[in-house]
């Protein structure tokens, strides 16, 4: 079963908790001092699209995710993990507990603060007196630093397994427990130059090299830039943009996302995640403080980003940077339901190199034993075995027994 693992990195203070809790609405410690997440939150948090459920007109009834206004949420993990600071990678602060849990992580978002509103060391100062571009170098710095420090402290397994295994191999079983899979160390390869170089002619220099690149395909990652609606964070936010050619930046405001959530549980607002527009629906019942909250929302966060950002880069993170997709199996054609007459019951995550054979192990291990075709259900054409899924697919598997989905 696909489930994804994202974990949230970042400074102290600079909102992951809210971030945490906004998505997934547990209620995490959230304090202004350093360390305060001393062990990682893990909490469910959902993806969304549009369910493909308007496109036919039809009522749906979801079985492994919800379906919310024609947005279909599906559920990942996510993971707050405590504060990084510059040493981490040598153990200072809680950067040994910290790195280990982000290695098994699929993905990560970067959370930043746009204000530049707290230190080097995370601690809260005036506005604008921190640089949130200097922040994430020193943050990428060190995971790329606790990579070499795996390779560079391995050196004597690698080189011994390079004779026998080849050096992808060799890297492997010391990477795999980092979640970094041989094509992922092909590609580091490739693009530091050293798919050539036989390891023990590694200088320091090339592990490094090949640290930051292993980093960077094995963890996909985007940054968010939050606490935009504060003074200064739009024009940090476009320095990082701008600066950051390569990574997707998000604006975002966590702590809006938080209030609006809480506010729709209590009735007092309509809000989907990752709408750009919310509605007052009890007025009567807000407070002077939830009214002036609210105002603040649209006029600082709504009227600048559109949104909250913290839906949309969830979003982005996985669609944008991971290219996953929503695929719906359905048993029958005619109505787009399972046996029992649920429709659209199940939708699937899945990765971008995904068949039709991966899609019938995640609906059952013995599955891909007995598939024998697909059908595209738009346009009833049969589909082989090895055909790659693409988004909002929806398919109907023909197995050789009798168990058909």
């Amino acid at each position: 079963m696909v489930h994804l693992r994202i974990g949230i990195i970042g400074k102290t203070n600079t909102g992951k908790t809210t971030f945490f809790n906004a998505a997934t609405l547990l209620n995490a410690e959230i304090q202004p001092y350093p360390f305060t997440t001393k062990e990682p939150n893990i909490g469910i948090a959902h993806v969304s699209a549009p369910c493909v459920c308007r496109e036919f007109g039809v009522k749906d009834n979801p079985r492994n995710s919800v379906c919310i206004k024609g947005w279909r949420f599906h559920p990942i993990t996510l993971i707050d993990l405590p504060g990084l600071i510059k040493g981490a990678h040598l153990g200072k602060g809680l950067g040994n507990q910290f790195l280990s849990v982000a290695a098994q992580s699929d993905a990560l978002i970067h959370l930043v603060d746009a204000s530049g509103s707290i230190d080097a060391e995370g601690n809260i100062v005036e506005v604008g007196y921190g640089d949130p571009l200097s922040d994430y170098y020193d943050i990428e710095e060190e995971l790329v630093l606790w990579y070499q420090k795996i390779i560079e402290g391995n050196r004597m397994t690698i080189e011994k397994h390079e004779k026998t295994m080849g050096i992808v191999d060799a890297l492997y079983t010391v990477l795999s427990g980092v979640k970094a899979t041989r094509e992922h160390i092909e590609t580091a390869l490739v693009l530091s130059g050293l798919n050539e170089i036989p390891f023990k002619d590694w200088t320091p220099e090339d592990t490094k090299t090949f640290a930051y690149r292993i980093r960077e395909v094995s963890k996909p990652t985007i940054v968010v830039a939050n606490k935009i609606d504060l003074e200064g964070a739009e024009e940090n936010y476009l320095r990082m943009s701008r600066s950051l050619k390569d990574v997707v930046v998000v604006p975002a405001s966590a702590d809006s996302e938080l209030a609006l959530r809480r506010a729709q549980e209590k009735g007092l607002v309509e809000y989907v995640p990752g709408d750009e527009e919310f509605k007052v629906v009890r007025p009567d019942l807000l407070n002077e403080k939830q009214r002036k909250a609210l105002e603040y929302m649209e006029r600082f966060v709504f009227s600048k980003i559109m949104r909250t950002g913290v839906q949309f880069a969830l979003n982005a993170l996985v669609f944008k940077v991971m290219a996953y997709k929503f695929v719906y199996p359905v048993e029958d054609i005619e109505h787009l339901s399972d046996k029992k007459g649920r429709v659209l019951p199940d939708v699937h995550l899945l990765p971008k190199d995904a068949t039709l054979i991966d899609l019938a192990g995640e609906i059952h291990s013995e599955f891909p034993k007995y598939l024998l075709y697909g059908v595209d259900v738009r346009t009833g054409l049969k589909l082989p075995k090895d055909y790659i899924l693409h988004d909002r697919d929806i398919v109907h598997l023909v197995l050789a027994r009798r168990q058909r989905r």
